[in-house]
């Protein structure tokens, strides 16, 4: 795959989720078949199916707080705000979370969407 090829993978899977983490950038000169392998993956979870690409976005960002991921959280939130999901979306999201996995959860999420989304 040329670099040209990679960078429009790239390109394509930003528009699906956002934002594309570090990680696939270095992955695709470190481990170029393992980047190929994975581009196939996230292509297939993030198409829109019967769930569109925010609403996945929002789920993402629910497990991710769930997790307590740092990380994963303001991934995903970052992303979330380049596909045009709301800081209103993001906090009922986050209240499902709550529902499921308790109040540090949602604490967790709150914190971390008031310094992503502000």
């Amino acid at each position: 795959m040329t670099k040209k090829d990679t960078e429009k993978e790239l390109k394509g899977l930003e528009k699906k989720i956002g934002k594309v983490p570090r990680f696939f950038k270095e992955l695709c000169d470190k481990d170029p078949e393992m980047f190929e392998m994975v581009m196939k993956l996230e292509e297939h979870i993030w198409d829109d199916g019967k769930l569109s690409r925010k609403t996945k976005k929002l789920i993402a960002i629910a497990i991710a707080a769930a997790l307590r991921d740092q990380h994963a959280v303001r991934a995903q939130l970052a992303g979330a705000a380049n596909l045009g999901v709301t800081k209103e979306e993001v906090d009922e999201a986050l209240r499902v979370t709550f529902l499921l996995s308790g109040m540090p959860a949602y604490v967790y999420g709150k914190a971390q969407l008031d310094d992503i989304m502000k």
